[in-house]
């Protein structure tokens, strides 16, 4: 009886580890892969003033990204 209670037991706890375990190396791996591939390029970025109406210049391409980059260092270090 008391070994069937710890089998179970170990069973639980070992899924709730695996769980928490899981979650924790699966939110770094998000973060690294956004850091590197940003869901938003100067490409994307051209289309969507486009349609706003605006005639995008390279300047100011440069400009919102680099706003965008520095936006996401500050939500990084938090």
């Amino acid at each position: 009886m008391s070994t069937t209670v710890a089998i179970i037991l170990g069973i639980v706890i070992g899924l709730i580890v695996g769980v928490i375990g899981g979650f924790f190396l699966a939110r770094q791996y998000m973060k690294k892969y956004l850091a590197d591939n940003p869901p938003i390029n100067e490409d994307m970025m051209r289309t969507m003033m486009m349609q706003m109406g605006q005639k995008p210049s390279q300047k100011k391409l440069n400009q919102v990204m680099s706003a965008m980059k520095q936006q996401q260092k500050k939500q990084a270090k938090k």
